[in-house]
């Protein structure tokens, strides 16, 4: 009697989601592909805002508030590196999206918490002042889509 045939092995290329150059064993959708791709517009648009606000803020008030200007700045860096990380993909591009998403989220927390216990620390808003307030809160929740997006389309090891 014949013996049962086997089904065909499937290669990373079969998955869904998967491309023809993962790694064997692996599977991952790209980070600019799908929702990923509304993901960076927003990272994008933010890195244009906060580059925008701190830049006209340093050149025309800096002296007025210093600290809320250079946390705008920083966090207008934080979003253009996010962005290029998310838009780039791959092992570095995730890692620089994964530690910016990071630095994000404790800075929009921390500064958000110290704009509410010690007002005076910030007399003119930042970005994360208030979590983001000023934007309607997407600060706030922005490096936390940006979390589970990368967890989502992190490679999968069988």
């Amino acid at each position: 009697m014949p013996a049962a045939a086997e089904p065909p092995e499937t290669s990373a290329a079969d998955r869904p989601g998967a491309s023809a150059v993962s790694p064997p064993g692996a599977s991952a959708r790209a980070t600019g592909q799908g929702p990923g791709r509304l993901l960076i517009a927003v990272y994008l648009l933010f890195a244009i805002a906060a580059t925008s606000r701190a830049g006209l803020q340093i050149v025309t008030r800096f002296d007025e508030a210093p600290l809320a200007y250079l946390l705008s700045a920083l966090a207008a860096v934080i979003y253009i590196v996010a962005t290029v990380g998310l838009a780039r993909g791959g092992r570095s591009g995730r890692r620089i999206a994964l530690v910016c998403c990071t630095i994000e989220l404790v800075g929009v927390l921390g500064v958000g918490a110290l704009s509410l216990v010690d007002p005076a620390l910030f007399p003119d808003d930042t970005v994360w002042s208030g979590f983001g307030s000023g934007y309607g809160y997407v600060p706030l929740v922005l490096p936390v889509l940006g979390l589970v997006w990368l967890y989502r389309t992190r490679h999968e090891r069988a």
